[in-house]
C-alpha cells in the first residue's frame, strides 16, 4: 500500500497535514531526517505510516513510557502489531518481546533509552529486519537542550548495529545549536532538515503581572468559554486550586503523577469528554492527550524554560481556533525561579553524598550492583536522608551522564506472571499440593498464554474467584516463584533505578566536573530567558520565535503587547480627535466650561475635561476664569 492509502485505512484521514508528506517520502527514500513539528503537530505519523509501508520493524526510542504505552495501545486498537520495552521488566519478558520482534509479526518495538545500554538488547536488535529507527523528542540528546537526557547518547550505538537504516528525529522545541547537535550525535549522514514555523496564529500569548492570582485566574475561565489547562509546579497546589475553582461554581479536577492509574486514567477521560471544564495539573499532565478544542492555558507559575512553556502551551488551540496561552507572573515568581536555580542545583561533594546514599538505602556492597533495577521512591529516599528532593533529582541526571545509573520516570506496571515448567510439571505439582490447586486453576481458565509469554494479573481479581486474601494470593504466587514454576513481577507505578556499573567506593567516584559547569551555565540561560519573556514589553510572539531562531518575526497583533500598543495608538488617535474639536469650536467663539465639554462629541466626559487642561498647560488655549479662549 501507498502512504496515502494507509493513512485512510489505519487513521481515516484523506490527506496529510503540511510538511507530513515531505517527510515521510524522505524517509521512504531511506535519507536521515530531522523534523520540527509544534505540539499536536501529527509527529508519531511521520513514522508510523512509511513504517507500515515498508517490510520489516520500526524501532522507536522515545524517553516517555507512558507516551510509548499509549502510542502501542492506538496502535494495537488499529489492528498493527507493536509492543514497548522499559524499565522496571524482568530479562526473561524482555527475551520473550524481543523473541516476537524477531520471529513475529511486530511492526513496531518501542524502547526507552535506558533499554539500549543492555547488551540483550543490542544483540537481538541485530537479527531484527529494521525498516526505520525513529527517535522522539530528539532534544533529549543535546547537552544544550532543556531537557537532556544522558542515556539517549546510547542511541548512536543503533547505527553500529545497522549502518544502512535511516534516522527519523522528531522534536516539538529545538533551537538551531540544538537542532545542529542532534544531527551529530545521531551521526546523521546528509540529512534532511523539515522545519515548521513555531508561529501559532490563532494563540494569544497574555502575560499578567498579578499580585493575587487566584482572582485573576476566576477572571479568566469566567471570560473564556469552553476547556482549559491550569499547570501548576506541585502536586499539593493541584488539589488547592482545583478546589478553589470548584467553590466558585467552576468545574475543575485535578491531576498529578501521584495518583492512582486508574483515578488519573478517569480523570483524563472525564476532561477529555467535557465533562470535566478544568484541569490543574502538574507537567505531567498532557503529553499524548490529542484535545484539540483547548481554548486556555494557564501557568500559575513561571515555567523552568522557554521551550517547556512553548510545548505545555501549545496545548491550547489545536483546532486551530483562537485560544489563550496565559501567564500569570509576579516580582515574588522571578524571585523564587532564580532561588529555585540556585537551590536545585548540587554541588560536586552533595553529588558524591548522594551516590553513597542510593547504596546505603538499597543495601548495596561495593562492587556489587550491575545490571540491577530497584523501585525507587524518592520520597522514601530524601526524607531518609533529609536531603531536597531537587537537589536529589538533578544529582542523579549528573550520576545519568556519569554512567553510574539510569533513572526512569514514575509509570504505573501492572503485576505480570509466566508459567516457566512445564504443563505437565504444573498438573503434577497441583495434584500434589491441594493449597495451591484453586489458585493455578483460575490463573489457567481466566488467561490464555501463561505458558508463552507473560500475562497481566489482578491480585484482587484472583483473591474475589478463589475465595482467598488478597495477601494470601500474593504468598502464593512469591511461593510458586521461589519454587521456579513461575515468574511473579508485582505492580509497582515508582519510578525505576537501575545500576549500570558495580557500586563504587568514594575513592573511585568520579565526576565530570566541567559537565557540571556547563548545565550550570546550560540552566542560568533558561532562567534568564523565562524573566526575560515574563518583564519584556516586546511582542510575546516575537520573542518566542527569535528564542526558537526564527528572525525577523512579523508582530502577531493579539498578544498582550500588541494589545496595549494598539489601545494606546486609538487613545492617542482619540485625544488627536478631542483635541482638534476642542480647537475648531473655539475658533468660532469663546465658550464657557459647560458649554466647551458638551460641544465635544468624541470621548468620556473626564477625557475631554483633560484635554482642555492639557490644551491649557501648553499654553494653546486660555481663560479668563469664565470664558475659553483661542490662543492667536
Amino acid at each position: 500500500m501507498t502512504a496515502i492509502e494507509i493513512l485512510q485505512k489505519y487513521w481515516g484521514y484523506t490527506a496529510f497535514r503540511p510538511l507530513q508528506q515531505d517527510i515521510i517520502n524522505s524517509v521512504l527514500e531511506g535519507k536521515d531526517s530531522l523534523a520540527l513539528l509544534p505540539t499536536g503537530g501529527g509527529k508519531s505519523v511521520c513514522f508510523q505510516v512509511p513504517a507500515l509501508v515498508k517490510e520489516g520493524i520500526c524501532i522507536v526510542v522515545s524517553p516517555l513510557i507512558a507516551l510509548m504505552k499509549d502510542q502501542v495501545e492506538n496502535l494495537k486498537s488499529k489492528g498493527i502489531e507493536a509492543i514497548a520495552i522499559y524499565a522496571g521488566m524482568g530479562k526473561r519478558e524482555i527475551d520473550i518481546l524481543l523473541d516476537n520482534c524477531i520471529y513475529g509479526k511486530i511492526k513496531f518495538l518501542y524502547l526507552s533509552p535506558e533499554r539500549l545500554l543492555s547488551e540483550l538488547v543490542r544483540v537481538r536488535i541485530s537479527y531484527m529486519n529494521v525498516n526505520l529507527i525513529a527517535v522522539d523528542e530528539a532534544h533529549c540528546i543535546s547537552q544544550w537542550g532543556y531537557d537532556f537526557r544522558p542515556p539517549y547518547q546510547q542511541i548512536s550505538k543503533l547505527r553500529e548495529i545497522l549502518p544502512d537504516v535511516p534516522v527519523l528525529a522528531l522534536t516539538a522545541t529545538a533551537t538551531n545549536f540544538v537542532r545542529q547537535d542532534i544531527i551529530e550525535k545521531l551521526e546523521m549522514k546528509d540529512p534532511q532538515v523539515f522545519v515548521k514555523s513555531f508561529a501559532r496564529d490563532n494563540l494569544s500569548y497574555v502575560v499578567f503581572n498579578k499580585e493575587d492570582k487566584y482572582k485573576k485566574l476566576l477572571e479568566i475561565c469566567r471570560n473564556v468559554n469552553g476547556t482549559g489547562l491550569v499547570y501548576v509546579r506541585n502536586r499539593r497546589e493541584t488539589a488547592e486550586v482545583s478546589n478553589f475553582l470548584n467553590r466558585n461554581q467552576i468545574k475543575a479536577d485535578f491531576y498529578h503523577a501521584g495518583l492512582e492509574r486508574d483515578v488519573r486514567f478517569q480523570k483524563q477521560e472525564d476532561w477529555k469528554l467535557n465533562k470535566t471544564r478544568i484541569m490543574v495539573a502538574t507537567n505531567a499532565f498532557g503529553m499524548g492527550i490529542d484535545k484539540s478544542d483547548v481554548r486556555t492555558v494557564v501557568h500559575l507559575d513561571l515555567p523552568e524554560s522557554l521551550e517547556a512553556y512553548y510545548q505545555e502551551a501549545g496545548r491550547a488551540g489545536r483546532d486551530e481556533k483562537r485560544s489563550y496561552a496565559v501567564l500569570l507572573a509576579n516580582q515574588s515568581d522571578i524571585m523564587n525561579l532564580e532561588s529555585r536555580y540556585i537551590d536545585s542545583f548540587p554541588a560536586p561533594d552533595e553529588i558524591r553524598k548522594i551516590y553513597h546514599y542510593l547504596g546505603n538505602y538499597f543495601q548495596l556492597a561495593f562492587g556489587a550492583g550491575e545490571g540491577l533495577t530497584f523501585t525507587f521512591d524518592i520520597a522514601d529516599f530524601c526524607k531518609r536522608f533529609n536531603i531536597s528532593v531537587l537537589k536529589t533529582i538533578s544529582a542523579l541526571k549528573f550520576l545519568e551522564h556519569d554512567g553510574y545509573l539510569t533513572l526512569s520516570e514514575s509509570v504505573f506496571l501492572p503485576s505480570r506472571m509466566m508459567f516457566i515448567a512445564s504443563h505437565e510439571d504444573i498438573y503434577r505439582f497441583q495434584i500434589e499440593n491441594k493449597a495451591y490447586d484453586g489458585m493455578i486453576k483460575t490463573i489457567l481458565r481466566s488467561h490464555g498464554g501463561a505458558f508463552d509469554g507473560f500475562i497481566n494479573i489482578k491480585e484482587a481479581d484472583l483473591a474475589k474467584r478463589t475465595g482467598l486474601s488478597y495477601h494470601d494470593i500474593i504468598a502464593l504466587l512469591n511461593k510458586l516463584q521461589s519454587l521456579e514454576l513461575l515468574t511473579y513481577i508485582q505492580q509497582t507505578d515508582q519510578p525505576q533505578l537501575q545500576y549500570i556499573r558495580p557500586r563504587v567506593d568514594m575513592d573511585h567516584f568520579d565526576l565530570d566536573v566541567k559537565y557540571l559547569e556547563l548545565r550550570k551555565e546550560i540552566l542560568l540561560k533558561q532562567v534568564n530567558a523565562v524573566i526575560g519573556y515574563a518583564s519584556t514589553n516586546i511582542c510575546r510572539s516575537i520573542q518566542l520565535l527569535a528564542y526558537f531562531d526564527e528572525q525577523h518575526a512579523s508582530k502577531c497583533g493579539v498578544c498582550d503587547v500588541c494589545l496595549a500598543e494598539k489601545k494606546a495608538e486609538n487613545d492617542h488617535q482619540k485625544d488627536d480627535e478631542i483635541d482638534f474639536e476642542i480647537v475648531s469650536l473655539l475658533q468660532q467663539q469663546p465658550l464657557n466650561l459647560d458649554d466647551l465639554v458638551t460641544g465635544i462629541k468624541n470621548g468620556t466626559e473626564n477625557e475631554r475635561i483633560n484635554a482642555i487642561r492639557e490644551l491649557l498647560d501648553a499654553g494653546k488655549i486660555k481663560t479668563d476664569g469664565k470664558k475659553y479662549y483661542l490662543e492667536i
